[in-house]
């Protein structure tokens, strides 16, 4: 069959929060290009770029019932409108991008409005230093998590495989693996917050693991490359939907809406077939809703079949999470 073009692919996809275009904020078409590479500095990324608007004041200032919410990639696009809405629903909302200027920006819209709060964090998911810097950073300023939203992702239109700090295919550490990491560096926060929710933005793109390739260094392309990332983030859910069974945290992957109206939709030429507004109502619903359950995949408000028959596949999920383990450092399952 033959294989859409990369434009076409986003119609199936989400909007790109994290970027703001394909080709990232510094146009360099690698997000993340010229940031800091070494562990010292990255470690103190999300630490430095705190909001200095913040009045959120320290978690021992709040109710217990206050709830906090971390949404990445919510400088921009669908991630954005969530956070609104979360805040203007009470919340404390972790508001995390790369672009600083347009996070405090958001924080201090957030708290001019008068309803929740917000406190930004800025780490670069091009470099899985700066993820556990973000997840140090939450650790160390708030007491609960109640809902985490991986809400960040890219698609590049590059024709050459692009590559992070660390030597992974760029699109399968930002979408995936970066989520992965920071998903189970706030495990222990979470579930001391039960009930607690992860909600995981995906695609109803999807391209099956190449466990032989799983870096594309053969037969690359963008669109290949997303599609990999965004299927690996719906097995990701089912697993460990399965493992927090009966710990009061519940995990589900959607795919919001296609072709919302953002700013790469229009900077690509194509016409919005749903707007920002709709994806963020199905976001909620997971984040909200009182039957949502576990292990789910959702196609906007609905539960629906994962679009790639990989993802049911036990054998391969299993395959996938012992990979990522070890990309990211972690032990192995069962030694965490």
């Amino acid at each position: 069959m033959t294989r859409p073009p990369v434009a076409c692919l986003v119609a199936l996809a989400l909007v790109l929060p994290l970027t703001g275009s394909a080709c990232g904020e510094n146009g360099s078409g690698v997000p993340g290009q010229g940031a800091a590479t070494t562990d010292s500095a990255a470690r103190t990324t999300a630490d430095r770029s705190e909001s200095p608007d913040d009045r959120s004041g320290t978690p021992n200032d709040v109710p217990d019932t206050t709830r906090v919410i971390l949404v990445t990639g919510s400088t921009g696009g669908l991630g954005r409108e969530v956070a609104r809405r979360l805040a203007a629903g009470g919340a404390r909302v972790i508001v995390h991008g790369r672009d600083v200027e347009r996070g405090t920006g958001l924080v201090r819209e957030i708290e001019t409005s008068g309803a929740g709060s917000a406190r930004f964090f800025r780490a670069d998911f091009a470099h899985l230093d700066s993820v556990r810097a973000l997840a140090d950073s939450v650790r160390r300023h708030y007491d609960r998590l109640d809902v985490l939203v991986n809400n960040a992702g890219i698609l590049l239109g590059t024709a050459e495989r692009p590559v992070s700090s660390d030597g992974h295919e760029l699109h399968f550490q930002v979408n995936y693996l970066a989520g992965y990491l920071l998903t189970h560096e706030l495990l222990p926060l979470l579930k001391r917050s039960a009930p607690a929710r992860v909600v995981n933005v995906s695609s109803r793109s999807a391209d099956p693991i190449d466990f032989d390739d799983v870096m594309l260094e053969s037969g690359y392309s963008a669109g290949r490359a997303y599609g990999q990332s965004k299927l690996a983030q719906i097995m990701f859910t089912f697993t460990l939907a399965e493992r927090l069974e009966g710990s009061g945290v519940t995990v589900n992957a959607l795919h919001p809406a296609s072709l919302m109206d953002t700013d790469l939709v229009k900077d690509i030429g194509m016409e919005p077939r749903s707007s920002v507004a709709e994806g963020a109502r199905a976001v909620m619903h997971l984040i909200d809703g009182e039957d949502v359950g576990t292990g789910h995949y959702y196609r906007r408000m609905e539960r629906a079949r994962a679009p790639e028959a990989q993802a049911y596949d036990g054998e391969a999920r299993a395959r996938l999470d012992s990979i990522s383990r070890e990309l990211t450092g972690l032990p192995p399952a069962g030694g965490s």
